[in-house]
């Protein structure tokens, strides 16, 4: 039934991926923009879909990567905080070198950003097949983890740090840039539902028999053993490991698809009066970057509120699982937060059309924390945890759509006050990239040494008191310390709706793209 289910996906999936790539290719891929110079809806369509990917694969590593790695791939909790830790480190480090090549790129016929995208696609998607993968040799495991996983982050920077960096690119007009970036995350939001469901469904379908032997090593007294839970072993661990390969390769063929309608439907601006500057050397773009004050008081207060999303995210599936007891359910819950969120993307960008962009911040940001202390002061409910899932997907919408409709902002606001500096976009995403994703980094190292720490058992039908109390506080007291961090530093962040008002003048525009 499971290969039947999984086979049905597939198809399904497949086919529409198909239909929606055929359609932006038979699209006029010369003829964007109208008479006025904005950008059609095709453009900012097929703009947007280029995101998903990042948040398919994002989601799915995120929510399921950590549970795959102790229950499936069966690993040490000390070993699997070390590839999760190492891998998102690496990863934050590749992104400002990354961002610092693209920036000395040249133009080539189909741009300067679309060659990164195009190249590292095919190897990015081998190698994140490869993750899911659990090889046949036990000493191997870790090794094997690492690499593959190191070697996905790099080739998916490569991928992600242009495609953010494009925004400057498909438009000069500030309301129009907004405009792409609105349908951009709500397509993103909508890739961590794709990705949270295609992940969900096939592997909730054939759930990791859990080992009551185990329940053994606990103290006496120390766990509730959940009866339900003995009814699953039917399924076998390899057909579990099938299950993943599964939904990877389906997830592969998406990343794939979405890659080729970025490709065929967009065009970057290249200006025909560039103004040309000397290339900067990499220390003296991470110094010119990290000095200018609204970008690091942007920069650190998301770092923090986004670190908070990233400790709910890494541990929500084992929290539901074994503190909640909701093995079965737990894929349904994380799909409803990625629904809530794709749903609300266009209220916020009302939201902030209307209020401005710093009350969407304060509203948005902090409006889970209620229900992040309400799912665990409460006995155990399903109700109450669809609620607070709705509630979050409406956060996680806020967190999403913000941090990335406000870099332009800083970028233009860059400009104005350095008007002979040119060509430094990508460096200025990379290195937002780079500190969101090492706080992710140490989100999931310090969560998973934390539950070794606390006695987590592989495997295990339940879980130690201390096991509970840990991915109690790692889903909310924590959370809820970072976002209020977050938003007093944020209380800083010097660009308000009448400074971001001002635009670039026109020599500097001349200048968005550097000559080499």
């Amino acid at each position: 039934m499971l290969s039947q289910y999984s086979d049905f996906l597939f198809k399904s999936v497949f086919s529409l991926c198909t239909i929606v790539m055929l359609c932006a290719a038979s699209l006029p891929i010369f003829q964007r923009r109208d008479n006025t110079g904005r950008l059609s809806m095709c453009s900012k369509l097929c703009y947007a879909i280029g995101g998903a990917p990042y948040q398919i694969t994002g989601s799915a590593l995120g929510f399921f990567l950590q549970i795959y790695l102790l229950d499936v791939a069966q690993l040490d909790p000390l070993h699997a905080s070390i590839i999760l830790f190492v891998g998102r480190a690496w990863d934050a480090v590749t992104d400002p070198t990354v961002g610092f090549l693209v920036s000395r790129s040249r133009w080539t016929r189909c741009g300067r950003m679309m060659p990164w995208i195009l190249i590292s696609t095919p190897f990015a998607v081998l190698t994140y097949f490869l993750i899911w993968y659990v090889p046949p040799v036990e000493q191997g495991k870790v090794l094997w983890y690492l690499v593959f996983y190191c070697l996905f982050q790099s080739l998916q920077t490569c991928f992600h740090v242009p495609y953010s960096a494009l925004t400057m690119f498909i438009s000069m007009d500030q309301k129009e840039r907004d405009s792409a970036t609105a349908y951009r995350m709500t397509v993103e939001v909508l890739g961590t539902v794709v990705g949270t469901a295609i992940q969900g469904q096939i592997v909730g379908g054939a759930i990791a028999p859990c080992l009551p032997g185990d329940l053994d090593v606990l103290d006496n007294g120390n766990s509730t053993l959940l009866g339900s839970d003995f009814n699953i072993t039917h399924i076998s661990l390899d057909e579990t490991k099938q299950a993943y390969l599964i939904a990877s390769a389906v997830i592969c063929t998406m990343y794939v698809l979405c890659a080729a309608v970025l490709f065929l439907g967009v065009r970057e601006q290249e200006e025909c009066g560039r103004l040309k500057t000397e290339p900067m050397s990499f220390f003296e773009g991470m110094r010119m970057v990290m000095g200018y004050g609204p970008y690091v008081k942007l920069v650190m207060g998301f770092l923090f509120t986004s670190l908070a999303f990233m400790l709910l995210e890494g541990n929500f599936a084992l929290f539901i699982t074994y503190t909640l007891g909701f093995r079965n359910d737990f894929q349904n819950i994380l799909l409803v937060i990625m629904l809530s969120g794709t749903l609300s993307i266009p209220f916020w960008q009302w939201f902030l059309i209307r209020f401005g962009k710093k009350t969407a911040v304060y509203i948005g940001i902090t409006w889970a924390v209620p229900f992040m202390i309400l799912i665990v002061c409460i006995e155990s409910s399903l109700i109450v945890a669809y609620v607070v899932s709705v509630a979050a997907g409406v956060s996680v919408a806020a967190a999403f759509l913000l941090p990335w409709s406000m870099l332009p902002d800083v970028v233009d606001d860059f400009k104005v006050k350095n008007p002979d500096s040119s060509g430094h976009e990508a460096i200025f995403y990379s290195f937002y990239v780079f500190f969101t994703k090492f706080a992710s980094g140490i989100s999931l190292g310090i969560s998973t040494l934390s539950l070794d720490f606390a006695g987590y058992v592989t495997r295990g039908c339940s879980q130690p008191d201390a096991v509970n109390l840990t991915l109690k506080v790692l889903v909310s007291p924590a959370p809820v310390v970072l976002i209020f961090l977050g938003l007093f530093i944020f209380k800083t962040y010097p660009i308000d709706e009448e400074r971001r008002q001002v635009r670039p003048n026109t020599h500097t525009r001349l200048g968005l793209i550097e000559a080499i």
